[in-house]
């Protein structure tokens, strides 16, 4: 393990970067991120994962000309042009995909959810990715550092692995101006068995191995997408069997559910930053040890992208900032 700290250089530069995490599938959230360094003045914009939305909502071509869907509990009954347009912008913008298809072939189609699923979420992917390579193209685009989170699947990482526009930043060390940056995807447990989960001594092992490799480990960024056990950034509501919230004298029971994995990296590590997502509703700042620990927080179907604009030095952090946008 390498604990030492970079030495300082004189007339070092300062590195602007800005986080955010856990947009689960909101174009307007993704179209935001995407402008962020221009909006923030920023050199980078990393994205602490959970990229893909929950479900598909069907929208039924039907023989009279007009489009039927069953969103937010309501029915809508719609016609070609601007009215399908704020429907399938109103389904993105909850982070939904909406997805065009006659009665018959949402009925034959409908038994498999998950082949469908892959099929809509890859092709939003990628059209994400175009934007930011259209980006990219006309506005000289500030470096992007994308990976995805736990919820993923792992056909996200060949579509942002392939592409010029974005840094591709998942299990593995970049450099984010001086600074070495690495990033995991992983979480420990969570009740929903999502598809990059490992117990804690699994998930200590491969952060470590990574974290070992660093030449500089007291100047580093530690983008890792689950938050420290027990860190104030991973307070969640605790879960029955049923996975509905415990409630105790009318109000939620909540509880930390962090990584312990996590926790201790940081704590053996001293990273300068490490950066977190994951549980939403834990959005704030905690010291560990001389390492500064954010978790951006998140309200994805609200249009408002939470993020922090951090401001590091070479050896210290100058400054933050909570933003929502």
């Amino acid at each position: 393990m390498r604990l030492g700290r970079k030495p300082v250089r004189e007339g070092a530069r300062s590195v602007r970067l800005f986080y955010a995490s856990d947009i689960h599938g909101s174009d307007l959230l993704w179209r935001k991120f995407l402008g962020a360094s221009k909006f923030y003045k920023a050199d980078a914009s990393v994205m602490g994962g959970d990229l893909l939305g929950k479900a598909i909502i069907p929208i039924e071509r039907r023989e009279d000309g007009t489009f039927r869907a069953k969103f937010l509990g309501d029915e809508r009954i719609v016609r070609e042009g601007d009215e399908l347009d704020e429907l399938e912008s109103a389904i993105r913008f909850n982070g939904f995909y909406p997805w065009i298809a006659s009665e018959r072939e949402i009925a034959e189609r409908g038994s498999d959810t998950e082949e469908l699923f892959a099929e809509v979420a890859r092709d939003d992917i990628r059209r994400w990715i175009e934007l930011a390579e259209q980006r990219a193209s006309t506005n000289g685009s500030s470096s992007l550092f994308v990976m995805a989170g736990n919820d993923d699947p792992w056909y996200v990482d060949e579509i942002l692995a392939a592409s010029n526009a974005v840094v591709f930043c998942d299990d593995r060390i970049v450099r984010v101006g001086p600074h070495e940056m690495i990033s995991s995807s992983y979480a420990n447990p969570t009740p929903w068995n999502s598809p990059r989960e490992l117990d804690e001594e699994a998930l200590y092992d491969r952060l470590e191995k990574l974290a070992d490799q660093l030449e500089y480990p007291g100047s580093a960024i530690f983008n890792l997408h689950v938050p420290p056990y027990d860190s104030r950034l991973d307070t969640a509501p605790d879960l029955k069997p049923d996975l509905t919230p415990r409630y105790r004298g009318g109000q939620p029971v909540t509880k930390p559910v962090g990584s312990h994995a996590v926790r201790q990296l940081i704590e053996e590590y001293q990273p300068l930053l490490a950066l977190h997502g994951h549980i939403h509703e834990s959005k704030g700042e905690t010291r560990i040890g001389r390492t500064l620990a954010l978790n951006s927080g998140s309200e994805y179907n609200t249009g408002r992208l939470h993020g922090v604009v951090v401001t590091l030095g070479d050896d210290l952090v100058v400054g933050h900032q909570f933003v929502v946008g």
